[in-house]
């Protein structure tokens, strides 16, 4: 697994997954939407911290710095 994610990218993922995740512990997202949404702020978690997204192989991008 070769890391494609760069800081910038790590850091508004995880941003994002807090975001959701606040919105989903105090109610303001609820009931499958708020399920599907804390499923990818799970992966957007993830995915941050072994800086490798699959989604990212597949279309050939790279955010990380060389």
């Amino acid at each position: 697994m070769k890391k494609n994610m760069g800081t910038v990218d790590k850091t508004l993922r995880i941003f994002v997954a807090a975001i959701i995740a606040l919105l989903y512990f105090t109610e303001v997202i609820k009931g499958t939407l708020g399920i599907v949404l804390l499923v990818f702020a799970v992966v957007f978690v993830v995915t941050s911290f072994v800086s490798f997204c699959p989604l990212y192989t597949l279309i050939g991008l790279n955010t990380r710095k060389k």
